[in-house]
């Protein structure tokens, strides 16, 4: 992809495009403010580019039948979500819908060399299935913070070795195509916005639980990401004074007290002390806890279990009504894989919110898991490439 659109009225349709499918010449002409000779003109200079095409006659609305146009359907997107302990890649077309997903373990403390060939071995795999012979843009979730501008890790607390490595220069030469890089969870959140629970709400937070803890924050439905591109690092909120030492540095975060590798290790310990025959059991087993061994273990109803789940869910919950009472968000979405705890915990979680915030901000506010799982970071991906290609250059 070559071309980028030339103002703000052909951005504005390619993203209409985007996100409503194939429309008439008269549908975009209802959606934007354009007189419909100057609507012509704009959709016909994209029709030049080959960014859209043609496709067929629209329904009648009375009078000569309008054009139908849409993205073209040979663009293809690149969206790599990469996790702590995973690493999900996708093939998406132009109006974000998944035509391949490949979902793979991996360990980001290897390093971004290690990391990154993993990723374009897959991103090859996904390619030489037919999907796409190149991609025209890629989008790239990491688990840290993110200088967003020039697309660089800084001093990201569970990525040793990743502390400016220029993620979006390396795999632009390597992929040959541009690359927009960001934090997971606001990929996340971009992802529920298009395709998941959050697709008509303006300003909502999304809450990630995984290895680690993020929020991802869309206000008047565009991502804020602060002055540096560190807004919503909530992990790091101290939960309890002079507390556990946390991966960062500091103590008492809440990201030391419940996150998957929070909640793994007190699921040995407890199993240790004799505290839990069923995660005792798991833990010869297998050799190791997770936070899925702790989610079977509840559901078969272990007490104790069910206790790290609901005091786990509570500090969540502490930190987000907080959140709320500053915020007046109109949704929060809790995402990320220590979800598969299931209803216990989102039952904490929303107890502490109704319990502590204002009951202005929170008589209709909703509290719910994410719909897409593991795509909403591909999908969000996808769409941070397009909201850059499809912006005047």
């Amino acid at each position: 992809m070559t071309a980028r659109p030339a103002n703000a009225h052909q951005a504005r349709l390619l993203r209409l495009l985007r996100d409503g499918g194939p429309n008439s010449r008269a549908q975009l002409g209802d959606r934007i403010d354009l007189s419909r000779s100057k609507l012509a003109v704009e959709v016909d200079r994209l029709l030049d580019t080959r960014l859209v095409v043609a496709d067929g006659l629209a329904a009648s609305r009375g009078g000569r039948r309008s054009h139908n146009v849409r993205l073209n359907p040979d663009l293809r997107f690149l969206g790599v979500d990469i996790g702590a302990t995973s690493v999900d890649v996708a093939v998406t077309n132009a109006e974000l819908e998944t035509l391949g997903h490949l979902n793979q373990p991996l360990d980001v403390r290897e390093g971004p060399v290690a990391v990154f060939e993993q990723v374009l071995s897959m991103a090859a795999k996904l390619r030489a299935t037919g999907l796409a012979e190149g991609f025209d843009g890629a989008g790239i979730g990491v688990p840290g913070p993110v200088r967003f501008p020039e697309g660089v890790p800084v001093a990201p607390p569970i990525m040793p070795g990743w502390d400016g490595f220029p993620v979006r220069e390396a795999l632009s030469q390597e992929l040959g195509c541009p690359v927009m890089v960001d934090n997971d969870v606001n990929l996340m959140a971009m992802g529920e916005q298009h395709a998941g629970v959050a697709r008509t709400v303006g300003d909502f937070l999304c809450v990630k639980i995984g290895t680690g803890i993020g929020c991802g924050i869309v206000v008047g439905g565009q991502v804020y990401r602060g002055t540096t591109g560190s807004a919503g690092d909530i992990g790091h909120i101290q939960a309890v004074p002079d507390g556990r030492p946390c991966a960062c540095g500091n103590r008492g975060c809440l990201e030391a007290y419940f996150s998957g590798a929070a909640l793994a290790r007190d699921a040995v310990d407890a199993a240790q002390q004799g505290l839990s025959a069923e995660l005792a059991a798991r833990l010869a087993m297998n050799g190791g806890l997770t936070a899925v061994d702790v989610a079977a273990a509840a559901a078969a109803g272990d007490a104790t279990s069910l206790e790290m789940i609901r005091e786990g869910g509570n500090r969540v919950g502490q930190v987000i009504a907080a959140l709320v009472s500053f915020f007046n968000p109109g949704l929060v979405v809790i995402g990320g894989g220590v979800t598969g705890l299931g209803h216990t915990l989102l039952a904490a979680i929303r107890t502490q919110v109704y319990r502590q915030s204002l009951p202005l901000a929170t008589g209709n506010l909703p509290i719910v898991l994410g719909e897409l799982g593991p795509t909403a970071g591909v999908i969000g991906a996808a769409r941070l490439i397009s909201d850059h290609l499809f912006s005047p250059a």
